[in-house]
């Protein structure tokens, strides 16, 4: 049985790693959690030569 959950409120930010950070942050991860994952998403930008992830393919993100 799946449980009713309210929609999430649109991000304000604009870049993509402060998108991540209030995401993060709405869903009350701790500190550390977010340090973790924004230091993963910057591996992975930096890995695929700096190009925004909303430029990305499925071939990219699954590589």
């Amino acid at each position: 049985m799946k449980t009713a959950t309210a929609p999430l409120p649109p991000l304000r930010s604009v870049k993509v790693l402060d998108q991540l950070r209030e995401r993060i942050r709405y869903l009350h991860y701790s500190l550390r959690t977010e340090q973790a994952y924004v230091n993963w998403v910057r591996a992975f930008i930096r890995f695929l030569g700096v190009r925004h992830p909303a430029t990305l393919g499925s071939s990219e993100v699954e590589a």
